[in-house]
Formats: C-alpha cells, structure tokens, sequence
C-alpha cells in the first residue's frame, strides 16, 4: 500500500478526520454536479416543449393509419395542452409540499411511460389517453424544474441555468415541426413519441446520481412565501371543469350536433362552473389574485396571451394539415416549411431590448401582434395559389411579428409583486396552454362549418377544405388584432423595477406573447 493512503487509513481509523479536498478537485465536482443537474432538467423540459408541436405535422399519417374522425384528431392535439393547463398549478403545489425533485422524477417518469404508450397505441382513444398522461407528466415537469434551478444550483450557476432552460424551450419549440416531418416520413409518426424513451431514461439517470444540496436560507425561506400565495383547490377544480367541457363542446359539437344531449350537458357544466368560479374569485378567500389583476401590464399580459392562444394555436394545427391534405407535400417539406416562423423569431429576438428603448414596449408589441395578423392574412391569400411559396411571405411574417410581441410577457411578470411571481409565471402559462386548447376546437369548429357549408353548396372536397382554412386563418387574424389596443393600453407607461426587473419566467418562454 502506497504511504498516502496508509496515513489516511490509519487517521481515519484512530477517529481522526480526513483532510478537506484541494480547491482544484472541489471545483472540479462542483461543475459536474452543475452539469449533471442541468442535463436532468433540460433534458425533460425539451421533451415537454417538442411535444406541444411535434404531433402537429404527424397527424395526417395518424388518421390515415388510425381511421381517426376529425373530432378524434382534434383530441390528439388538444389533450397534451388541456391535461398541462389543468394539472399545472398542482404540480407547483407538489413540488412546494413533496418536494421538487420528486416531482420532478414523478414526472419524468410518468411522460416517458406515456411516450411509450404513445408509440404502440393501437387506436386512436389509446393514443388520446397516453397524450392526457404526457400532459400530465409535463404538469408535473415545469414547475419542479424551475425549482430545481432556483434551489439546487449555486448562485453563481443560476442565471446561467435559466438562460439555458430558455433557450431549450424556445429551441425544442421552433424545431419541432422540422423534426417531426423527417421523423414521420422515413421513421412513421411512431418515432415521434418513441425519441421521448432515452431522453427520459437518461434524465432520471443522471438525476439519480446528483447528490442532494444541504440545507440553505434560501430554501428554508422560500416555503412560506409560496405556501402563502396560492389558489384553493376549488378555483383550479373549477377551472379544469369549466375549460374540459368548452373543448368537448367546441370539438366534438360540429361533428354531433349542438342540440344533442351530451352537448347540452357539457354546456350546463360551462354555466355552473363559470358561476362557482365568479364566487370564488370575489369570495374573500381568493384574494391572492387581486394584486395581480390591479397591474395593467399582467391585466393587458393575460388578455393578449388569451387572445394570441385562441388563434395562433388553431393556425398551427390546420396549417400542418394544409400543407399535406391540401397542396400534397411529403411530411417532410411540410415540417420544414415551418422554418421562416423559427428564423425569423431567433434572428430578431436580440434586438428586441434596443427597439424598445427606442420606440417603446407598447408599440413594439402593438406592431407585433399587428404584424402577425397581417401574416395570417397572407398566409390565408396565398393558400389559393396551390404552392408552398406563396405562403411563406405570411410565415415569416407571423415570425418577426411573433419576435417583436415578447415585451409584452416581460413585462406582465416584472409588474407582478415579488411575493406572487411564482403564481403570476403558472397563472400566464396556464392561461396560455388553456387558450390554445380552446383555440384548436375554435379554429376548428369554423373551418369544419365552412367546410361543410361550401360542400353542401357542391364544393369538391379540396376546395371546401381551403374554404374552411381561409375561415379559420380570418378568425385568427380578427382575434390576434383585437390585441393590439389592449397592448397600446397595457404598456402605455415604462415602469422601472427594482434591480432591472425579473424579466421573462421559463415558463413563458415560447414564442409569441
């Protein structure tokens, strides 16, 4: 035995303690453990942003293999955000009381068992049902991530592990059509969630092997704050009930008929829950709330996010049918053709804190959303010229104006107060996934109304499906610029906040408002 290891032994076994690490090798484990903390958070958050746009360019092939209706791949697409919206301030309540990194693993876990699921569904209600488990597990996901960045990573390593985080959401959602049309034609649509297994596993993997961090002023002082601002269990029950039957209404209404009686059940359970919902939120337990709504910029933030998800979400799921069922692209070019959204949102992102110096937030955003309209208006003109080229004028378009929108989201969350950022982060994204799950049975529902009408009038199938497409890209245009007032009275005055700001959660970082 070498003499080294002979003195230590001998230390150690007559009591006495072992001599502390040198600095080099201390900090030599600390950036592992860093690493390996990042790797078991990104990983999981990229799986849950690629999924809210991946199945998108998938769907044709889904149907065609599945024999699913038009409502059934409504419900594909809509149950990931609608199962996410619900489940989302839950697994912010977990990740306080049973701890984040449970929460996170729970959720890890329960995602890539969906993913699995996903990949071997046998039919279109298996599928569904795995794609509501995928939500939930992404519920569970968000929420623990950021508090694993918040509490697990050293200060010095936090702002770095949030700009990564962002950065990684923003990617996986810009890349997720692109992937999933390669994916989908040389793999099958299978692939699409069967990528999800090994990230998954190695996000556990790694976590497993990450020692847990001691004790900390700021964890032990974080529970009460967030333990003091939160929602009943009745509001989010509410909510969850009021949001599940607009989507059975909206997406399965066309298709059954509005006067049958599970609609009418469905609308009855949308008037008792908007009533029990008033009540709470006026009753003077729910007063968590008000402080955020007295804000102008978080008021005018939830409206537009509202707005901006009743559209633009819909757009996206008919555009990725458009492009295959209508001008007979390959799943392939009709994933790239998503491309200039994606280019033109990352090449004008970094300019975005100067133009508003310059001009202002109010109008930077105004002319966002205004140009993002006039996209979709594009978008919606050029669908008759029967190629991809006269549409991607109206693509890019949507993505500068998409670029131009992100003040607005910075500064809802730096207006909120200190103690209610939490909740004002998972009340923005709630709002959001909630919006665009409304947004595909909206969209949805006027474009197979158009569609049907014009088919009924003689139509041949391909032109009633433009028709309803151009109805639809209308719709969204109308409600994306109803928008751009309440963002010229939202951000009218600049507001300094203490130390510059908090500026944009992880949790909203997507693009668009």
């Amino acid at each position: 035995m070498p003499a080294g290891q002979s003195t230590q032994k001998g230390r150690a076994e007559r009591g006495g303690a072992l001599p502390p690490p040198t600095p080099l090798k201390a900090g030599i484990v600390s950036r592992l453990r860093v690493l390996a903390i990042l790797v078991a958070v990104l990983l999981p958050s990229f799986m849950t942003a690629l999924d809210n746009t991946v199945v998108n360019v998938a769907l044709p092939q889904i149907q065609a293999q599945l024999a699913l209706r038009e409502a059934d791949l409504k419900w594909v697409a809509a149950i990931y955000p609608l199962a996410l919206a619900s489940l989302l301030l839950l697994g912010g309540h977990l990740a306080d009381t049973v701890g984040r990194r449970a929460t996170l693993w729970l959720g890890v876990a329960l995602f890539t068992v969906a993913s699995v699921g996903c990949s071997a569904a046998p039919s279109g209600t298996a599928l569904i049902a795995c794609r509501g488990l995928q939500g939930a597990g992404a519920a569970l996901i968000l929420p623990a991530s950021l508090a694993v960045l918040s509490h697990d990573l050293p200060p010095r390593a936090r702002n770095a592990g949030f700009n990564a985080i962002t950065a990684v959401l923003a990617s996986a959602l810009a890349c997720g059509p692109v992937v999933s049309g390669v994916m989908t034609q040389h793999l099958g649509w299978q692939s699409v969630f069967a990528m999800n297994t090994p990230l998954g596993c190695t996000s556990i993997l790694v976590g497993f092997l990450v020692p847990r961090p001691g004790p900390s002023s700021r964890a032990a002082s974080t529970p009460s704050a967030s333990t003091s601002a939160t929602l009943s269990l009745r509001v989010v029950a509410l909510a969850c009930c009021l949001l599940a039957a607009l989507a059975y209404c909206l997406i399965e209404g066309p298709e059954k008929g509005f006067g049958g009686i599970p609609l009418a059940t469905s609308a009855g359970i949308i008037a008792a829950s908007a009533v029990g919902l008033s009540y709470e939120l006026t009753s003077r337990r729910n007063t968590v709330l008000r402080p955020l709504f007295r804000q102008r910029p978080f008021t005018g933030g939830i409206i537009i996010q509202l707005l901006w998800g009743l559209s633009v979400s819909g757009v996206f799921f008919l555009t990725s049918q458009f492009l295959q069922n209508g001008l007979g692209l390959a799943p392939t070019p009709a994933g790239l053709a998503f491309i200039p959204v994606a280019f033109f949102l990352i090449i004008t992102t970094p300019f975005i804190a100067r133009m508003a110096r310059r001009w202002g937030d109010g109008r930077i955003s105004a002319a966002g959303l205004l140009l993002v309209g006039l996209g979709l208006l594009m978008v919606a003109l050029g669908s008759s010229g029967g190629s991809l080229a006269h549409i991607l004028p109206g693509l890019s378009a949507i993505g500068f104006g998409s670029a131009l929108a992100v003040p607005l989201t910075t500064r809802a969350l730096e207006s909120s107060p200190d103690h209610l950022s939490g909740i004002a982060a998972g009340l923005f994204s709630a709002v959001r996934e909630a919006s665009g799950v409304v947004g595909i049975g909206l969209v949805g529902a006027v474009m197979s109304f158009v569609k049907h009408a014009a088919a009924a009038a003689g139509a041949e199938d391909s032109d009633a499906f433009l028709s309803g497409y151009q109805a639809g890209l209308c719709l969204a245009s109308a409600l994306v610029g109803a928008g751009v007032p309440v963002a010229l009275w939202a951000l009218r005055h600049r507001r300094s906040t203490p130390e510059g700001g908090r500026g944009a959660s992880a949790f909203t970082s997507k693009p668009g408002p």
